[in-house]
């Protein structure tokens, strides 16, 4: 019976509510401090998944080229299957698809369908035959 009576009354070392308060306070001045300078390297690293299927874009239109003497606007004739976009619930980020296509050339953009730094603007990409891909709008 004293040895429970000894349990009951000894105190347990741990942190006060106003210390862990005051924890929690600090950690979010730091991230509102960090997100200015990390968005930037968010909008760059989420650009390469437009880099990506531009370039998968090109492999396919040469493909189709070669086969056939002409590029296709259409991506199923590409085999292309356009991947599930954010706001339907997916994982992709932007929105491919082929401007222009003729005997000649053609052109593929890659249009962002999420403004990653929230200034309204949206990052687009484009490709060619030439395999010159340029960012057209940056964001």
């Amino acid at each position: 019976m004293k040895a429970k009576s000894l349990a009951i009354n000894q105190k347990l070392k741990a942190f006060t509510l106003e210390e862990l308060l005051v924890v929690l306070v600090i950690i979010g001045i730091l991230i509102l401090i960090a997100i200015p300078v990390l968005m930037p390297l968010i909008s760059k690293a989420k650009s390469t998944e437009a880099q990506m299927q531009l370039g998968h874009i090109y492999t396919l239109e040469k493909n189709y080229f070669y086969m056939y003497s002409r590029y296709t606007s259409d991506l199923d004739l590409l085999g292309y299957e356009q991947p599930v976009l954010v706001p339907d619930g997916g994982n992709a980020n932007y929105r491919i698809e082929i401007v222009e296509a003729d005997e000649k050339g053609f052109r593929a953009s890659a249009t962002a369908v999420v403004d990653f730094d929230g200034d309204g603007t949206y990052n687009v990409w484009e490709i060619d035959q030439d395999k010159r891909l340029i960012e057209v709008t940056k964001d």
